[in-house]
Order: C-alpha cells, then structure tokens, then sequence
C-alpha cells in the first residue's frame, strides 16, 4: 500500500530538493489543484492551479473544510467524510464527479486524496489533493455519446438498408431494423453467427465471403451486387458495401456492412432490357420486312413476265426439245413463285384466305406427306386435346408452315427422333409472355428431339436467308415464312432451344371465334348460252409502270383475243379514259409512281362506276374497293383469263339488276 509523507528533501537528477525548492514546484502547477488538508478535511494550503479553476484565494479557502466544493447533494450523503475515510483505509481515494466553484458553478473533476502518514507512528497527519478540471473532456465524451446514441438510433430507424457490424472474423456484432426486415433474421438468430450464411451455397464453397473482407481491406472498401439469401431460403439481388473498421494503429477490428435490396430494381431493369431488345428485333425484323417486301415485288414483276412470255413461246413451238427446255425454265421461274411467296409471308403482304381450322384435322390429313418428307428414321407424334378450338387462318399457308417446322426438324435429326406435334387452347391476359393482345388462341407445337441451337443461333432463326445449312440446303426462309404468316394472322411465332436438348417452335393463332373470319367469295362465272365456245373479245386498258409486266399483260390478253391499250401510269390512263375511247375492263397495278393502283381505282369508281376493274398484285394489305377483283402476282394466261371473265360477269349481273 502506497502512502504520502512529508518529504524534508526530494532528490532529482540534479541533486537534493529541499523542502522550499518543492513547494516552489507545486506552487507553479496551474493545471492541477494541488493541496493539503488535515486530517478533519481543513484546507491548509492552496495553490495557484486550486486558485484558478476552484476560484478562492488562499485567505478564503484555508482553515475551510475542503467539503464546500462538493455539491450538496454529495454533502448531504457524507461523500467528503466518505472519501477521506478510503483515502485512509485503502491507502488512496480516485474518482470523477461534480465539484463546486466559489461562484457557484460545477465543473467535472478527477480527483485524486493520498493519505500522508507518520512514518514512525503510522498515523495519519493529514492528506495530499489533487484534483483536475476535465469539464470539457467529459462534454467532449458527453458529446461524443450523443452522438453515438443518435447514429444508433439512426441505424436502427434504417428499414430500407441492412446495416450491421462484423469483427475481424467475420462475426455478426449488431443488428438493425432493416437488416431485420431484409434478411428476415432477429438479432438474437443472427448475432453471433458468420455473415457467410447470407451467402448462396456455391459462393460459400468458393470462398467469397473472406474474398469479399480481403478485397475491403486491399482496397479500403468493396462495393459490388450478387445474389444473397434470406432466412427462408429465398434469393434476393443485393447492393453490398463493406469498409474496414481500423483502431489507432491501424489495426483491423471489424467491418460496417451495409445490404441494399435491389431485386425490385433489378426486375424493371431486366424487363426494360428485354423490352428494348424486343423493340430493336420487332425494328429490325420491320426492316427487313421492308426490304424483302420490296425486292418480292420486284421479283413478282420479273417472274410475271418471265411466266407469261414462257407460256405464249411454248403454244408456238413443236419440237420436243425445244419444249423440254421452256418447261425446265418454267419450272425454275415455278420455284421463283414459291421464294417470292415465302418472302412476301415474311414481310406480311401475303394475301391470306382467312377462315376457321381445325388443327388437328391439317395435320391428320398432312401425315402422308409428313412421313414421306420426315423419312423413316424419324417417329410422328401428335397430341390434341377433344375440345381444341379452331383457329383462324389460312389453311395452305398453315399446311406449309408445318411442313416448313416439320422439315427443319428433320434436319436437326440426321440419325432420326421424335417429331411431336401437339395443340392446346391457351387463354391470353395481359402482359403474358407472348406479348400478344388478351384473347383466345390456339398454341400449335412443333417440338423435335434434335441437336437444338444455341443462344446466338436463336437469336437469328427467324430472320430471313438466315440459314445453317449448307450451301444450296435451303433458302433460310422456312422459318421466316412462318413468322410472318403468325404476325400477319395476330398471332406468334416462339422458339425455345438449347444445344442438345432439341427445340419447339410454337405457333400462335387466334382462335376462329376470337377474330371476325371473312369466308373468300367464290367468283362469279359469267353464265355462257348454250352453243358458246369463248367470251366476246373486250377493249381492255391495262395500266404497269414497269414495262416488261405490261407488255406481258398485252401478249396474254390479245392471245385471249382482247384488245389492249397501254398506259404505263394512272394519269396517264385517267387520260386516256377522259378521251373518250371506249373501254370494257381495266387492269392495273399497285405500286407505281405518283398514283397508286388503288387511287386510280378509286377515282374510275367516281368518275366511272359501270367499268370494271382488275387490281394485279402482290401485295395483300391493300384497300379493298368495292367491284374490285384482285390477281395476285405473278399469274398464269389461266388465271388472267378467269378473273377477266368473273369481272366481266360482275358487269352483267349489275346491269341486269339495275
């Protein structure tokens, strides 16, 4: 046990200190209150630091009990008597609390009573007091403590953030409200335990969770977003940040981590994305379209004079050879029909003969020419439920995407499979993963048991002359075809494929009674008398910017034994028609320069109704005029010569009714 005396001298590196030499040291402290009392607690030395911070001068403090600087609540409990009494017992007295100044004022003191005792007898003469003004350190720690407690409160008001300490280990240390509400855990589940159990298993087993405290420490902080798990097993996509937690020297005692749910986020930013791109491939598919739209026209233009001179050259020639050889080239300009018909489905100017399908008939009734294109290594299996609605469609045009699926499957099969064919009746409501109107529709399957495509070769499928087959295999129009008929139709095309696993295209199609089916009027036959061989020979005004088709046109209609005048625009025909020349029927095209096909109709129906008129095209998504006829493009002399007489017999019924 430690104890104070009274030093007569006090010895320093440079010698004796006698006792004034002491006194004179203590007397120049002003920091520290230092002074005696008697063993009854009198003051009976004062100096200058007791001066400056108690506020007393030496003749108003000494022979006065030290007790007036405590508070009076601590004098009236007997804390001075109380701490001279440990002082002497214990041998020293140390504590902080509130004192008193002579004006009245508290401050915070540390104080500190040793005991000073008779060296020979024991007995205590009295008590040495230091005592320290720490009033701003313990409003600094006051401070301090405020503030601590209000960003406590404040972390644990956070409900949108997990935030929550880690030591150096990794150990869950605290807990807030959102970590709570975030990750579903208590704090008492969760404090205590490693933080690597927010972690999915695989990352665990990777070792992401030190990863992610040895890339804080490296870089001062580690901010990133991954997959983390709740207490009921669910995933979540999460912002992280994790920073250090250093002491004085530089020392790492913990982490401040803070989780931020971003699944919401995530979903709209997925969705948005998905959006964008089905923008960008609805965009690029439109112009391609365009594009393919465009050259189909042209094409049909070429074919349509190719097909029609083919025809007039081959009644004029008799040698076998020479006829071997146009039929060859009629078959090559055939198979040009074909690819401009694909081509036109794609870019949606297909003319379409809308009605109802049964689909489970088409294919019963396609399972001949199934087998036969599929070959023998390859088993057909249908599936359609009793009740399956009827479609809306064109049945040729659906027959040839089925067959078009059916064939691709094929070739995804080299060493044979499955080819599945199955129906079902699927209702559509908003934002279904179609993307196609609310309604009733019909999800023909197409599924195979082949090589599949990857996700690149996916992406491209449907886009025209897109193709893995080999050079001179096929067209890359097979699927485009039938995307453009189920656009074309209000429906969808939707392919689902992975590498090995094979693929299914689904076609989806408005069912019969969802959509407003139009049965194709038959065309009215001129009725002949009886003895006639041939309709009378007609003065025909056929209009085609493009002069090989209407000179095609002319060759075929004089061969029938008609009359032609040419116009190779729509003023100009109006022209000839304001001339007064007498004209029977009037043939024209769509697309030319400055006045469309459909203009020049509309204005000939206004200025005159009796003529009939013929609209040759290709196109299907034209105005339909009343008394119209419509010849798709490219035609054979047969079927010019059956349209010209159904509209030739329109006249007649008219005017038999007028």
């Amino acid at each position: 046990m430690s104890h104070a005396k009274v030093p007569n001298v006090l010895q320093t590196t440079e010698g004796p200190v006698t006792a004034e030499r002491y006194r004179l040291l203590v007397e120049s402290v002003t920091d520290y209150a230092i002074y005696m009392l008697d063993p009854q607690g009198t003051v009976i030395s004062w100096n200058p630091g007791a001066r400056r911070f108690k506020g007393y001068e030496d003749h108003e403090i000494i022979g006065q009990s030290f007790s007036r600087f405590y508070t009076e609540e601590d004098r009236a409990t007997g804390l001075p008597q109380h701490a001279l009494r440990m002082a002497a017992e214990e041998g020293r007295f140390e504590k902080e609390g509130w004192r008193v100044r002579k004006d009245g004022t508290r401050f915070w003191a540390h104080v500190v009573i040793d005991p000073i005792l008779n060296p020979a007898t024991g007995r205590v003469l009295g008590y040495a007091k230091v005592t320290r003004d720490l009033t701003e350190r313990r409003q600094a720690d006051e401070a301090l403590r405020r503030s601590e407690e209000k960003f406590r409160l404040l972390v644990q008001g956070v409900t949108d953030y997990a935030i929550y300490m880690l030591d150096a280990d990794g150990i869950v240390t605290n807990w807030n409200l959102g970590a709570e509400r975030i990750k579903g855990y208590a704090p008492d589940e969760v404090i205590g335990k490693h933080f690597s159990l927010f972690y999915t298993p695989d990352e665990r087993e990777s070792g992401e969770p030190q990863k992610a405290l040895e890339a804080a420490i490296d870089n001062g902080s580690l901010e990133k977003e991954g997959w983390r798990v709740r207490k009921n097993g669910e995933v979540f996509w999460a912002s992280i940040v994790i920073d250090p937690i250093r002491d004085d020297a530089g020392e790492i005692m913990g982490f401040a981590k803070v989780t931020r749910d971003l699944t919401e986020r995530q979903k709209v930013q997925a969705e948005l994305d998905a959006a964008r791109e089905a923008l960008f491939q609805a965009q690029k598919i439109e112009a391609l379209g365009q594009l393919t739209g465009g050259v189909a026209h042209d094409f049909n233009n070429l074919l349509t004079a190719v097909l029609g001179s083919l025809e007039l050259v081959r009644r004029q020639i008799g040698d076998e050879r020479q006829l071997n050889l146009i039929d060859n080239a009629i078959k090559g300009a055939s198979r040009g029909i074909s690819l401009t018909q694909r081509m036109l489905s794609f870019a949606r100017k297909q003319e379409l003969a809308l009605q109802p399908v049964s689909a489970d008939v088409l294919v019963a009734e396609m399972g001949d020419l199934l087998q036969r294109s599929l070959g023998p290594l390859i088993r057909i299996e249908t599936d359609f439920p009793a009740d399956l609605a009827m479609a809306a469609a064109d049945p040729n045009q659906l027959e040839t995407a089925v067959l078009n699926l059916a064939v691709n499957a094929r070739d995804a099969m080299p060493e044979g499979g499955v080819l599945r064919i199955s129906a079902r009746n699927e209702p559509v409501g908003s934002g279904h993963r179609t993307g196609l109107p609310a309604g009733d529709y019909i999800r023909l399957s197409v599924a195979d048991t082949g090589t599949g495509m990857d996700a690149r070769t996916l992406a491209q499928a449907t886009e025209p002359f897109f193709t893995t087959k080999g050079v001179g295999k096929g067209t890359g129009l097979g699927l485009s075809m039938v995307h453009g008929m189920a656009e074309q139709l209000g429906g969808r095309l939707l392919l689902d494929s992975r590498l090995g696993q094979g693929t299914t295209a689904e076609v989806w199609l408005p069912t019969a009674v969802a959509v407003a089916v139009v049965e194709p009027a038959p065309l009215p036959v001129e009725p002949k008398s009886e003895g006639e061989m041939a309709p009378r020979s007609l003065t025909v005004l056929a209009v085609d910017d493009d002069a090989l088709v209407l000179m095609n046109t002319t060759a075929l209609l004089e061969d029938l034994g008609h009359r032609v005048v040419e116009a190779s625009s729509g003023r100009e025909a109006l022209a000839i028609l304001e001339g007064g020349e007498e004209i029977d029927l009037l043939i024209t095209d769509h697309a030319m320069p400055q006045m469309t096909g459909a203009q020049l109709i509309a204005e000939v129906g206004q200025r005159w109704p009796a003529l009939p008129v013929i609209l040759a095209t290709g196109y299907a998504d034209l105005p339909a005029g009343a008394g119209v006829l419509r010849l798709n493009k490219p035609f054979w002399q047969a079927d010019l010569e059956k349209t010209v007489t159904a509209a030739m017999a329109r006249r007649t019924t008219a005017a038999v009714a007028a």
